[in-house]
Order: C-alpha cells, then structure tokens, then sequence
C-alpha cells in the first residue's frame, strides 16, 4: 500500500473510533482485537487490490472471451468485497490514464454491475468517489464516445438509485448556467430521471431553470438531440409522477409546475429546431413535443394547435420511418381532445388527409416499426372517430370510391377498425356506410377483397348486415367462398408481402363465425344461404353453405321440431329454390364427394337436415340411407373411393327414394328440374353424366310414357353432341330408361335416326349445311352408344328379338353412309370405339340371354370381319385408344356364338390379334399408368378371346395348334414378347387342364415340355414364372389323360409350385440348380417314349439367344442324364482328347462342368502324374486351370493323396530367398521361391471346393501349422522377378482371375483349410475382427495370429493338441518370423481356458517360459502377453503360479535390451490383469516398487503407455483396498492431482484410465462422498461435467483433508506448463477450486506469492481458455483475503 494511503488511514482511524464509541460498540472489543481487526482487514485489502490489479491489467487480452472472463473474475471480486474491487478499479483508472477507452469501458461495465448488485452496501464516501470518477470518465473526451460514455454515465444511473442527491450534486456542477454541458451529462439526467422517477422529479424545476437557457446556445445538431431526448425523458417522468402522487414524496406536485418551462423549451423545439435539415434532430424533436404537450398550458396548447399539428404532419413526408412521428401526433391529438379544443376541428381534414396516407403507403409488413406505425395511426383515428365521427366517415367514405388498391384497402382497414373502435359513434351512421361498400364489392383485386370480407366480418358483430343492404354484403361474401384457387388473386408485386391467408380461406371462415357463433345473424342467414344453392357461380361455396345452413337449420328445428323449414312466401324478396332443384342439386354434387373440401358429404346432410321439406315421405327411409353413405365417404378419400361403385349407391339412394314417395307427379317434377339442370354442369363432365344417370332413374321410375317420351326427344335433341364425355351420360340415361320403357326408348331413337335434322348428313352434295362433318359424327357416335347401352341394361328376353332387326341395324346405319349408291365407312376412331363398344355390349346381352344357345347370329361373320379391321387397322407398336381390347371381347363373345367360323378365319384372328397385342411396346419406366392399366386390359381381352377358340376344339391338337400359334413369340429375341406369350400359353394349359374331359393318348408332351422347360432361366423373372407354370399344366394333363381324376394331386408334380420362388432369385447358382429340380420332376413323370423328343428339343435351345436358357437347357441335359444312366463314363478318353480345345472354345457352364468329369476320371486313375502335370502350370492360374484343380476334390480318398502331395512340396524347398535390389541397400529383398508358391496357391484351389471336406478334416493339423507358418514367411515377400513382369503385362488380361501375392495365397490357403476342415465358425470369427487383413501385413501379423487363436480356441478346441504339438517344435526355428509367429498363437491360446481343460497348459507356460531369453524383442514381449492372458484364459490357476508371473513381469518391467520400453509397457498391461488374482502375501513386496517404476510414465507423450500405467495404478490400488500401508497411500495421495488433471486428457484412452484410477483410489483414501462422487461422476460411459464435479472432489478434499491443501496446490502448478492445452485449462481450474473450498485457517500452507505469479504467467499463455481459466481462478483468491 503507497505511503499516501496509510497516512489516509491513520487519519482516517481517530474518526472510526470515535464512531464506535458514539454507536456503543467500541467497549465490546478489547483494544487488541480491534488491532488485530485492522491488521486483518489491511491484509485483505491488500490481498483484493492485488488480484484486482493483475485481473484489470489482463484486461487488455485480445481476446473477447478472455475478456469477458477477467470482467466475470473482476465481478466475482466484487460480489465477495465490493468496496475494495470498486476503489481498486476507481484507482486503477485514475493511475491509467492513457488505458485505451475500450478497455476502461470493460471496467466501468464492471463496475456498474458491482454498484447495481451492491447498492446498499456502499457508504457514501465511496458512491462520492465512484461518482466523481464515473463523472470524469464520462466527461473527460469532448468528442463523443458512445460505449465509453455511456458505461460512465451508466455507472452514475446506478449510483443514483440510492444517492441521488449527491449524483445530481456531481451532475448540477457540470451542468452550469450559461455553459453547453456535455452530452452524456445531459442524457445522463434524463436517463436519472427514468430511473428514479420520485427522487429526480423534485429536481426537475431547477433543472429545467439551467437548461432552458442553453437551449439558444446549443448550435451542433447532436447537441439539440440530447437536449430533445432529456425533455421528453423529463416530460415522461414528470407524467408518471403526477400519474402516482399516492405514492409521491412530494404530492403537492403538480402539471401546472412546469407549464412555463415547458411553454419556452416548446417554443425554441417547435420554432426552431423542428424545421433543421437533420432528420435525427427533427424526430428527436417530434418525439419529445408528444409527452410535452400534456404539460403545455391548455390556453398555450389551443394557440399552437393550428401551428403544431401541420407541423409535425409536414414531417411524414420527410421521413421514411414515421412511427415516432405517429405516436407523438397521438399523444398531441389525445392532449388536445383532453382540453376540449376548438382548434382541432379546423385541422381535422388536414389529419385525415396525413393519417389515411400513412395507412396507405406500400411498405414491408414484416417490419416492427411499421407495424407500430400503423398501429399508432390507427390509434389516432380512434381519437378522431369519437370526437367527430361525421367528419370522419364524410372523409372516408369517398375514398372507398377510388380505382386505386392501396386507398381502397387503407379506406377499408380504417373502417373496419373504426367499426370496432367507435361502435357507439358508428351506430347511427350504418345505412350509409353499408352504401359506400357498392363499389368495393366490385372490385377484382385479392387485397381489396381480403379487406372488404374483414370488414363484412366487423359490420356482422355490430348489427350492419341486418340494415337494407346487408343481403349484398352477405352475397359478396358467399362469392368469396366460391372462389378456386386457380382464380385467386393475382401474383403480389415485389413490395408486397402475400396474405397468410386466402381470400377464399377467409371468406370461409367468416361465414362459419357468422352462423355457429353470431346469434344475431341467424335470422339474416336464413333462409336466404338457400338462394346460393342452385347458381352455378356459387358452386365453390357449396361445402361452407351446406355445413352453415344445416347449423342453422338444427337450430331452427330445435325452436319448432314439427314446422318445414322452408316457408315459401309469394311477398318475400327471396327467390329461394324449390324441393326439387335443392334435392336434384345436392345429389348431383354429391357424386364428386371430394371435391371443394369435401362437398359431397356437407351435401348429404343437409339433404338429411331438410327431408321433411323435399317430400314429408322421406324422413324415416333417408335417415337410415344417408349415414350409411357418409360411412362410405369415410372409409375412403378421393384416391382410394372406387367412383362407379359409389355413383351405383348413389342411383340406388335416388331409387330407393323414388319408390317410397312413389308419386308419378312428384316424379314427373323431379325429372323435368334435372333435365331443366342440365345445362349447369357443361363444365364438369362427370358431374353432367351423373345427372344424365339420374335423369334416366328418375324416368324409368315415371309411369306417364307421353312424360317419358317427351324428356328423352327434349334430351336428344338438347345433347351436346361435340362433348365427348357427355356421349356416355346420355347413352347411360337411355340405357337406365330402357328398364323399365324399351320400346319406348327404342322407338324414340329411331325417330331421331329418321327426323330431318338427322338426314341432312346424308349425300356427299348435301353434307349438313349448319352443321361440320365432324359434328355428326359425334351425332353418330352418340346414337351407337344409345343403342349400345339400351342392350346392355334392357330385359334379355326381350333383346335377343331386337337385337339384329333394330338394334344393330340402326346402329351399323348410323356407322356408315351410302354415297352415290356406294358404301361408306368412316374412319374417325371416336366413331369406331363407340361402335366397337356397342357391338360389344349387344353381343354380351346375346351370350348371357338363357336361349343363347339355339341363337343363330346372322351377323357373326360379317361383325367378326368388321371387329378385325378395326384391330389391323391399330399401330402395331403402340396402344393408345381401346378399340382393340373392346374389339376382342366382341370376338370373344362372337365366337362363342353359331355358326361356327372356318378354320382360316380363325387362324387369320388369333394371328392378327397377337400381332395386335404382343408387338406393343412397354411403356417406359415412370410413364402414366393408365397406358399400363389399357395394355393389362387388352391382354385379359386376349386371353378371354383365345379360350373361347380352344374351347372350340378341346384335344390336343386344338391344343397343339394354338401352342404353335405362340411359338415364334415364345422364342422373340424381345424379352417382353416372350413373357407375354408364356403367361397366355399358361392360361391357356390353364383352362385346357380345367375342361379336360377325352382320354385319349397325348403323344406331343415331350415337345411342349421342351419348349417350354428352358425358358425356366430366361432373363425375364415373370416369363420364369409363367415357364413353370406350362410345365405344371402338362405334367397334370399327362396325369389326366393317364386316368387320374381331376382333383387328383401328384406330389412330384406339386414341388414344381415350390420351386419357383427360386427362379426369382438373383443368384445364378440357385436358379439353375432349381432348374435342376424342375428337370428331376420333369425325368420321374415324363413316359419313356417321349424321352428322345425331349432330349433333341433340348439340344435344339442349347443354341438359343438367350444364354440363360441355354445353360438351364445343359443343366436340364445332365440331370436327364444322370437321372437316366450313366452315359458320360463311356466316353471318357473322348473328353479328354476334346477338353483344351474345348476350353478354348468357349465359356459356357456345360462345358466347364464336362471337363471337371473328366479330370476328375483321370486323377482318379493317374494322380502323381495329374498333381506334377499341372503344378507345371504356369502363375497365376488361369479359370480354367482352377477349375480342373477343384474337380480333383469331388472323391476323398483322391483329395487326401494330392492334399499330402501338396503340402510336401511346400515344406521341402526354402520359403524365399534373400536378395538386394540395389548395390546401396541397407535391408534385402525377400522373394519368394516357385514351387512353394505354386503349391500354396494349388492347395487354395483344390480346398475351395466343397467336396476337399473330409480329405482336409483328415489332414487338419498338418494343413493348420503348415500354412500359418507359410503365412509367416511370406509376410513382405516378393514374387518372383519373371512373375512380377507377368503379373504386369496381365493386369488387365481377362485370363488372370485375381492378383497374385505370396502372403495373399497363403492366407486363402489358410482360410480354405478352416472352412473344409469344418471350422466355419473360426474363420467368421476371423474374417469380422478384421483378422485376416492384418495377417498379410507386417505391422498387423502379431494381431491377426492373435484373433486367429482365440477363434480356434472358441471354435476348434478338440483340434489344439495336435495343432499345439506341431508348433512347439519351432521354438528352435531359424527364421525369427515363425518364432514369432508361433509364440503370438501360443500365447493367445493361454487367454483362453480350453488349454486348461484340453491339460495343455504346464507344457505351454514351460514352453513361453523357455522362450523369455529370445534374442529377438518381440518374442519376449510375447511372451509376457502370453503370460498375462492366463488372467483370462485360467484366473485359478494364477495363484498356483504367481510368484513365477509376478516375477516375469518384474523382470519385464526392468528389460533394458528394448529402446522403445514396449517390454515394460506389456509388463504393466500384464500386471493389471494378474494383481487381482495372485495371493495377497504375493502383493506387498511388489506393489510399491511397481507403484514408483510406472509413475514417470504418467506423463508420457506417448498416449499408450499413460492409459496403460494409469490404468496399472487402479488396479494397485483395488489390490490393496482395505489395507493400505502409510507407504502406498503416499503415492495414491501423489497420483490425485496427475489422474484428475488427466481426466481433460485428449486422449479419450487416457481419460478413461483416469476415471478407473480414481475410482479404484477412492476406498483407500477412507472418505465415503469423495468415493462416492467418484463413483456417482466417473462410470464408464457417462458424460463428464468436469467443472462440477472438479468442484465436488475439491469440497470433499479440503473437508476432510485440509492439510494436503498445500501439497495438491503445489503438484498441479506443475501442470501448467503441461503441452496439452486441456490440462494446462484443468490445473488452474483446480487450483481454483481448492481455493474456493478451503477454510481460512488451512490457507496459510498455500505460497500464494507463488501461485499468483503463477497465475499471472498463465495469462500470456497462448491459448485463449487457458488464459480465461487462469482469471477465473484469480477470482477465486478473492477467499485469502
């Protein structure tokens, strides 16, 4: 402490004591505590200034997070001493003068926080002291500083919560009369005076009596806004003062107080200031001129009026943001209405005019400060609106008059809200603002309409639509609802933002308000929403109408259940419609139920609603009928509702309804409004040819026939006849008609066929005058569907005598014209299709008539050749139009028919109609699926047609004929063409196999079935199918004509069902091998005779274009074969001669199966000579070399002798040779020698084939060690040099099947032994921890033989001993790599406990033991691992051994021949796994020795050995739970600091070690909450919040032991100048916490000189968070004072 301040304090002392003996308390404390008292108090503050000074001159850090952490440190100095923090940063300012000013904003910042928090604590010595630094800070820069400044005069705000008399005091004198103030002194008291409303208002008066004349001498444009903001900030207050003189000091204060200083500063703001070019000082100005003009006097106030308000309107023009502008006018209009001012009439249009521009203005919606500003604007036409309601509306209501968008929609906005505003005000003046909306309701525009419909919605509320001129409001809004969304409002230009919602959305919304939740509007709504129902144009608004009439009509029928709904009344105003137009609308809507939300089912029930109105009969049937239709409606949505099947309810609903009224009157009226109706729906077909429907109900259902007659001249003559969709609605209206009145219906068709308007298209010079020639065609066309349909639907009895004299007749008149005494068919195909579609149903009437049979169709032949025409009339490659399918089931019905076709006219359709279908081009992929759904429909067309022509020859021959028919179809090059032709040859065997009835002999079974029985692989999945299929069909039709019964099933013939769910599989291997089943099923049920067929059809597809089908016709050869007799044996020597040749030749899998037979022959009788013929063979093997080695494994005995014959070549020559590539390298080449190498990769081949099983089972432990020990010596061998220049030349060659290694052929090798030799299990196990990879390479080897032997011991443990056995005896290896090897393999055998029960494991422990003193590292290393794993493999036996392990790792531990101390490292892996099993008297001779040899390695650099010997330390320390010597528990006490500070390791092995050890250390260290925080924060797997629970270990620690407080403190220093960043975060994180925790009598053990400079090296340190760790913890220390 300087001098100067301990002379303060002696002065100061005499003062102290004698405020204690005046206060009493002196006499309580003896004269030396209170000396002791002092010295305490002086070393406190010592100790804070100290860390306050080091904090504020580590806030110059460049970094922003360092420096918010030095503020937060400076804070928590602050909320422990904050007198002492304060004068610190007080004095650290004064003495920095030339501090740069953002870092003494940091403190003043700082310092604001402190005063906030501890206001009460401060005396007034210090607020003096804040407040005249706070005071200079903020003065001391003439220029303006923001951050700076506004920080000081923050500070002084906050200090003048509690004195503010003395910040006014510091304020007043630098706010002296006739001298410009600085401006954060002014805005300083103005943000006081906010602050501290009841202790600056008594101020305001002398305040305002200084200011007032420096208001003429502020000159600067930023000055005059100071002064602008302190007068609005002083008005506000002194408002809110007067506002709550209840609660005031001084309650006498009044408005009228400051009236003349507020008159004189309005008069400089108002007349000078406002009119500065400066837009911040004009609004600055604006701003303030609002709360002051409630403090003008009222006489002063109605003097500006007439100046202020233009004034301050001008300014909207002058600003783009005019939102203060607005909220002052606001509060100027209220404080004017408040005096009762004349004044404002005057200047009412002017504000109107002002205001009304503002709502206009096209602005960004999004923006808060226009919402504001509209908000405000609104505000003042409230004002406006109950102060002069009729001026208002004069003004407003002509401009809802403009073409203009934006004044119509600001016009329509004001309105509403002043509807809703100034209800009382508007209440007289309703008629005429419902006139005014005449031309709004015009207008086409979204926004005006989004506009009008609000305001519909607020004149609802308040009673406007109930006035004359209410029901145009209520139409308006009902044509909104109608509105589509393709008709909505055009694209918002780039200003402005799209409504949330649409226009329709809305309008929807209002009408469902008006009638569930307007009680008022019910007798406005009804019944007048019924006049909407039936116009075309309301059509949209169906679904709102519906569902708000039945709420209204519930709550009609709730005040009278008995009385109609509906009252007609001849005086009314309101046309509503009649029973039947609402029954005959709301039944026609319903049939699209989806459409516009969902109209359909909002139909329905307001039918059901007004049952009792459409006819008094109906209400019991309808209530049962309809809500099983609104079921249906819910069942489905509009892509699932099948719309013929619901149109039929529909119908039968309208039946069913007609039957019960069964009135013809009632009828007759119902079906003259449908046809009255018709007319409404030409804009949606489907909807027309729905009426048309129930028109043509409603007519069967009538008994006047004139009735009938006359609608149906009045519909033919009225049709649309160039729509084609209404072709089928008035065709289907004759047709329901024709049920009931055939003859009628028949003889008004002919009497149009035969009326003047319909002669006139006869004559080429005569071609219809007033109509074009496409016209009638579709005249035609209509009238041929008429006919059509009245077949279909008319009685069979009485069809079949109409059929050909009237009906086809007519119709095939209609279809052709004669010219010139010449016939004359048309060749438009809308007339075709509908012509085609007749004769289809006239003749489907025919076939299904009960006397069908002795029908003699005259017309067949001349029908038949029509319908072929119009099929080869069809484009051959694509399908378009349904003629065809249409034309086909006319021929099938047809053909059905007599007489009988001849033969070549039948042949002559069946192959036009495959060409017709077959050669049609598949769609591509993604097309519309309607094309795809037409192609499935004609095939189903051709299927029907080609049954119904077998049928007329049921034998095999018919059946042969057809077959043939589709046999250059079933062998198209073209895939599609021939799963085409297979599926309708399996329907056809199909339906021949069901109607199977002569047994006579079937003598073409063998053909068929070769022709079809190969196509079982053909590329086409669905033709695989189908293939299996005709199979099927002729092994039962065999059984059939056998004499077996029809239901008879054959079990060989049904597994042909089960096999083809292989034929569907992408594996080649199990597709043909189901061919190979198919082929065996084929052999047992195919008679001998037709065996010679087969074969030869068979040959035959051996060269078919699909290679798929010719191999499955090799496999189908073969099984024949084979199933029939050995045939291959007798032509042995023949395949041997032809195999090269052959091989040659060709790829194809017959072949290559050949030659595997026939090596196979002759290895059996040569196999040295076969084995040396090809290890001649040159590397690598080619496919076919491979290929003859697997067929030597198909016999075991064979495989045994060439396995044997093989593994002796391996082991007689050297595995490489050494050799230098280079004059100068220091390390040989190793190359591989080439028999070894080629016998390795023959064994490979011929162990890959499944048959080597037992031959290598036989042979496994010589193959096991064998090979792994060639792995071994392969492992960075080279090939040869001639094999490397081949290897090169043929790396693209499709000769070589893979590239050859050394070391990847041994593996193979290896691998193919395990999996014939049974040991699948092992080599799974292998292959998924990646084992075999790591065996080819040097660095991974040691791994991969590990994973190797603990699969083996899991999985092959009966095979260890013998395996075990050949392996022992490398010990004495030349090659260190098979040491090596073998010791890795022996070693992980002792991980597992099979050694144990196999009783191997004295001889393996003696074995590794012998091997300790190998000259080579890694086997010494091994054998410690091997040691170890016994932990694992056989934990009871470690105490047997333990002295023997206990002191190989010793010993281990102490290696020094190994540089790289990888021995010691398994030594201490080793150590961790034994030291819980070993005898405890084995442990204390150990434990500290091993606890002092790992503790250096706790800081390694390298990451393994500090997981590993961390991880040793648990394990020591869960070793001797429950005693722990004084000795031990010393280094368990030195390991804290390393193991927590460790747990920020970056090394997540590291931390996890770390959180082992310290779990492990907690029992030893007998504190039960440091254990158990321990064990609550530091299980594996959870997430470590290290910051809590550093500050739980550190609370328990100096709890219950306050004396390691030095100690800890002193070891984690150490830590920071750790190299990892983490750490060096975490040591002072822990220093802190230490600190935190400490009691003040343990503090002493601490050097805090040390740990401070410590802490002050830290913040330099590079690292940004190590630095803001190390000033938190400097916070912290804040406890030593």
């Amino acid at each position: 402490m300087p001098p100067s301040s301990n002379q303060s304090l002696l002065h100061l002392l005499p003062v102290c004591l004698e405020f204690l003996e005046v206060s009493g308390l002196r006499k309580c404390y003896p004269c030396s505590h209170g000396r002791e008292e002092a010295k305490t108090t002086a070393m406190t503050r010592s100790c804070v200034k100290k860390l306050s000074t080091i904090l504020l001159d580590a806030i110059t850090d460049k970094d922003p997070l360092v420096q918010e952490q030095v503020c937060s440190a400076l804070c928590a100095l602050g909320e422990a001493q904050p007198k002492d923090t304060l004068s610190t940063c007080e004095e650290h300012l004064r003495q920095h003068e030339k501090l740069a000013h953002p870092y003494r904003t940091m403190i003043l910042r700082t310092m604001e926080t402190v005063v906030s928090n501890h206001i009460s604590e401060l005396d007034k010595d210090m607020a003096r002291a804040i407040i005249i630094l706070a005071s200079s800070e903020m003065t001391k820069a003439k220029d303006l500083v923001c951050d700076w400044q506004q920080a000081a005069s923050s500070v002084l705000v906050s200090v003048g919560k509690r004195f503010v008399g003395m910040v006014m005091e510091e304020m007043l004198s630098k706010f002296q009369p006739g001298v410009l103030p600085h401006c954060f002194v002014l805005q300083t008291l103005a943000n006081l005076s906010v602050s501290n409303v009841f202790g600056m208002v008594p101020f305001l008066t002398s305040v305002l009596s200084t200011m007032l004349p420096m208001l003429g001498m502020a000159k600067h444009d930023t000055m005059r806004v100071v002064f602008c903001c302190a007068l609005q900030r002083f008005s506000e207050s002194t408002l809110e003062y007067v506002a709550n003189l209840d609660q005031a000091p001084d309650p006498t204060v009044r408005k009228d107080t400051f009236a003349s200083d507020i008159s004189s500063a309005y008069d400089i703001l108002f007349h000078q200031w406002l009119q500065s070019r400066e837009a911040k000082l004009r609004l600055a100005v604006v701003e303030a001129l609002g709360p002051m003009s409630h403090l003008l006097p009222s006489e002063k106030l109605e003097e500006q009026l007439p100046k202020l308000l233009p004034g301050v309107l001008a300014l909207y023009k002058k600003h783009a943001e005019t939102s203060h502008v607005s909220k002052s006018l606001g509060q100027i209009l209220e404080a004017a209405v408040s005096v009762g001012s004349r004044t404002l009439d005057i200047q009412l249009d002017s504000l109107l005019a002002a205001l009304h521009a503002q709502i206009c203005v096209p602005v960004e919606s999004s923006s808060p400060l226009v919402t504001t500003n509209r908000k405000e604007v609104l505000r003042c036409f409230t004002i406006l609106a109950c102060c002069s309601p009729e001026r208002l509306l004069a003004f407003l209501l002509p401009k809802l008059d403009t073409s203009n968008e934006r004044t119509r929609v600001g016009s329509l906005q004001v309105l509403r809200h002043v509807i809703n505003s100034a209800a009382a005000q508007m209440e007289v003046k309703k008629p005429f603002i419902l006139s005014s909306m005449r031309l709004p309701i015009l207008d086409t525009n979204s926004k005006v309409k989004r506009a009008v419909v609000q305001v519909i919605s607020a004149m609802a509320h308040h009673g406007y639509l109930e006035q004359p001129g209410g029901e145009a409001m209520l139409e308006y809004l009902v044509q909104q609802c109608a509105l589509l969304p393709d008709a909505e409002p055009q694209k918002p230009g780039p200003w402005e933002e799209p409504p949330a919602d649409s226009v329709r959305e809305i309008s929807v919304s209002t009408l469902y308000l008006f009638s569930t939740t307007v009680d008022r509007m019910t007798e406005v709504l009804w019944p007048c929403l019924l006049e909407f129902l039936t116009p075309v144009r309301f059509t949209g608004a169906l679904t709102p109408l519906c569902k708000s009439l039945v709420h209204l009509a519930q709550k009609k029928q709730e005040k009278g259940a008995d009385a109609l709904l509906i009252q007609y009344d001849s005086d009314s105003e309101v046309t509503l419609p009649s029973p039947y137009a609402i029954a005959t609308r709301l039944l026609t809507v319903s049939s699209s139920p989806y459409l516009g939300d969902g109209r359909g089912a909002a139909s329905l029930c307001l039918l059901s609603v007004l049952h009792r109105d459409i006819h008094p009969l109906l209400g019991q049937r309808w209530a049962t009928t309809i809500p099983l239709l609104l079921e249906y409606l819910d069942e489905h949505t509009a892509e699932t509702l099948p719309q013929k099947e619901w149109e039929e309810k529909l119908l039968v609903f309208l039946r069913d309804s007609l039957a019960v009224v069964s009135d013809n009157m009632w009828t007759c009226q119902l079906s003259l409004e449908m046809c009255k109706q018709l007319p409404c729906y030409n804009g949606t077909p489907q909807e027309k040819s729905f009426l048309y429907k129930c028109v043509g109900t409603t007519l069967g259902a009538a008994s006047s026939k004139d009735v009938v007659r006359k609608l149906l001249q009045e519909l033919l003559e009225t049709a649309r006849y160039q729509e084609e969709a209404e072709h089928e609605g008035l065709a289907c209206c004759f047709g329901i008609c024709a049920i009931s009145h055939l003859d009628d219906t028949l003889a008004q068709l002919e009497e149009f066929v035969r009326s003047d308007v319909f002669r006139k298209s006869i004559g080429i010079f005569n071609i219809f005058k007033d109509r074009s020639e496409n016209e009638v065609e579709k005249v035609k066309g209509a009238l041929i569907l008429c006919y059509g349909h009245v077949a279909a639907r008319a009685p069979r009895e009485l069809v079949l005598a109409r059929a050909e004299s009237d009906i086809l007749r007519n119709m095939f008149q209609c279809f052709s014209t004669k010219v010139l005494g010449i016939k004359v068919e048309t060749k438009d195909p809308a007339l075709q299709l509908c012509l085609v579609q007749s004769v289809y149903m006239v003749c489907q009437a025919i076939c299904s008539s009960v006397q069908a049979g002795s029908f003699h169709f005259s017309w067949k032949a001349e029908l038949v050749a029509q319908m072929m025409d119009f099929i080869k009339g069809e484009p051959p490659n694509s399908l378009r139009t349904p003629i065809r399918k249409k034309a086909m089931l006319a021929c099938t019905h047809l053909v059905s028919l007599e007489p009988a076709l001849e033969e070549q006219v039948r042949t002559d359709m069946v192959h036009g109609c495959l060409h017709s279908v077959l050669a049609v081009l598949p769609e591509p992929a993604g097309e519309d699926g309607c094309q795809e759904s037409l192609y499935l429909d004609t095939m189903h067309a051709l299927e029907g047609l080609l049954r119904s022509l077998l049928q007329r020859n049921m034998t095999p021959q018919g059946l042969q004929i057809m077959v043939e028919h589709l046999s250059p179809w079933i062998k198209s090059l073209r895939g599609y063409e021939r799963a085409r032709a297979l599926g309708l040859s399996a329907c056809l065997l199909q339906f021949f196999l069901e109607h199977l009835h002569a047994l006579v002999p079937f003598h073409n079974l063998g053909l068929l079935v070769g022709l079809f029985s190969p196509r079982c692989a053909d590329l086409w999945p669905a033709t695989r199918q189908e293939a299996v299929n005709c199979v099927y069909y002729l092994l039962y039709l065999q059984l059939g004509y056998e004499g077996f019964s029809r239901d008879y099933r054959d079990d060989v013939a049904e597994r042909l069902l089960t096999l083809k769910d292989g034929l569907v599989h992408p594996d080649p291997a199990i597709l043909f091998h189901t061919c190979h089943s198919i082929a065996q099923v084929i052999a047992k049920r195919l008679p001998p005779d037709q065996l010679i067929s087969l074969l030869l059809t068979l040959f035959e597809s051996l060269g078919d274009p699909d290679k798929n089908c010719s191999r499955a016709a090799t496999v189908m050869i073969n099984c024949l074969l084979k199933e029939r007799g050995s045939m291959l044996l007798e032509k042995v020597p023949e395949i041997v001669s032809v195999l090269r040749s052959k091989l040659q030749e060709t790829r194809e899998e017959h072949v290559l199966q050949a030659a595997q037979h026939s090596v196979h022959i002759l290895a059996s009788q040569h196999c040295a000579a076969v084995v040396t013929s090809l290890l001649g063979s040159p590397l690598p093997f080619d496919s076919h070399i491979c290929t003859l080695w697997r067929a030597l494994a198909a016999e075991p005995s064979l495989c045994t002798q060439v396995l044997g014959l093989l593994l002796e070549k391996i082991s007689r020559d050297v595995p490489f040779k050494e050799s230098r590539a280079f004059l100068l390298s220091s390390t040989p080449d190793r190359v591989a020698t080439l028999l070894p190498l080629t016998a390795t990769c023959a064994l490979h081949e011929v162990m890959s084939a499944p048959a080597s099983g037992p031959a290598v089972l036989e042979l496994y432990p010589q193959l096991f060690a064998g090979l792994l020990l060639r792995v071994s010596c392969t492992v960075g061998v080279q090939l040869p040099r001639n094999l490397q220049a081949k290897e090169r030349r043929t790396t693209s060659s499709a000769i070589a099947s893979k590239a050859l290694d050394p070391c990847s052929s041994a593996v193979d090798a290896l691998r193919a032994a395990l999996l014939r030799g049974g040991s699948e299990d092992v080599v799974q196990r292998v292959e998924l921890e990646g084992g075999w990879e790591s065996l080819r390479t040097s660095a991974g080897h040691e791994d991969g033989v590990a994973q190797l032997a603990s699969a083996m011991a899991k999985f092959a443990g009966p095979r260890l001993p013998l395996v075990m056995k050949a392996l022992l005896c490398t010990q004495s290896s030349v090659y260190e790599v098979q040491r090596v090897t073998s010791t890795a393999f022996l070693a992980e055998l002792l991980n597992s406990n099979v050694v144990n029960d196999l009783m191997l494991l004295e001889s393996l422990l003696d074995n590794l033991a012998a091997r300790q003193k190998d000259p080579c590292a890694s086997v010494r290393r091994l054998v410690l691992h091997g040691l170890a794993n016994i932990a694992s493999g056989s934990p009871d036996k470690v105490r047997t051994h333990g002295p023997q392990l206990l002191t190989a790792m010793i010993g281990g531990l102490d290696d020094g021949d190994d540089p790289h101390s990888l021995v010691a490292l398994e030594a201490m892996a080793g150590l961790a796994k034994l030291l819980g099993l070993v005898e405890p008297r084995d442990l204390p001779s150990v434990l500290l020795h091993t606890a002092i040899r790992i503790r250096p390695f706790f800081d390694s650099e390298k990451t393994e050995f500090r997981s590993v010997s961390i991880r040793l330390f648990g394990h020591l320390n869960k070793a001797c739970h429950g005693d722990c010597e004084d000795v031990f528990l010393e280094q368990v006490i030195g390991g804290l600091v390393p193991l927590l500070l460790h747990l920020r390791d970056p090394q997540a092995p590291v931390a996890g070690a770390c959180r082992f050890a310290l779990r492990m250390c907690g029992p030893n260290l007998e504190c039960e909450e440091l254990e158990a925080a321990f064990q609550k924060h530091l299980q594996d797997g959870r997430s470590l919040h290290f910051g809590e629970f550093l500050n739980t270990v550190c609370k328990h620690l100096m709890r219950y032991f306050p004396d390691l407080l030095g100690r800890l403190v002193s070891t984690s220093l150490f830590y920071f100048k750790s190299s990892w960043e983490d750490v060096r975060t975490a040591a002072p994180m822990l220093t802190g916490f230490l600190v935190l925790h400490s009691e003040p009598q343990h503090q002493a053990q601490v050097d805090l000189e040390q740990l401070i400079t410590a802490l002050q090296l830290l913040l330099k340190d590079p690292a940004p968070t190590v630095r803001g760790k190390a000033a938190e913890t400097l916070g912290r220390l804040v406890r030593f004072s």
